[in-house]
């Protein structure tokens, strides 16, 4: 594979972005973890009975929005990963 010259602003650039690719993938994972532990915990708490669908519908989101947070980290990663770039001094 051929190696992209990229200048100093450029490369910094493109780590910028994978940085905070990384920070949006976490955002989903945590967003993941909150939809989950409440949907669990309206189901499992007496008093919020009158809402126990909304728990369901909660765990039963969970699994898409965390598949969606995976697929958007894996798309702009391999977007950055064909700058395979070589930094100009």
């Amino acid at each position: 594979m051929k190696k992209i010259k990229l200048s100093k602003s450029e490369s910094l650039a493109i780590i910028r972005t994978s940085l905070a690719n990384e920070r949006t993938f976490l955002a989903y994972f945590r967003s993941t973890v909150v939809f989950l532990s409440s949907g669990f915990a309206i189901i499992k708490i007496d008093a919020l009975k009158d809402i126990t669908d909304m728990g369901y519908l909660l765990i039963g989101i969970t699994p898409f929005f965390f598949l969606t947070g995976v697929l958007r980290f894996f798309y702009i990663h391999r977007k950055l990963k064909k700058y395979n770039y070589e930094q100009d001094s």
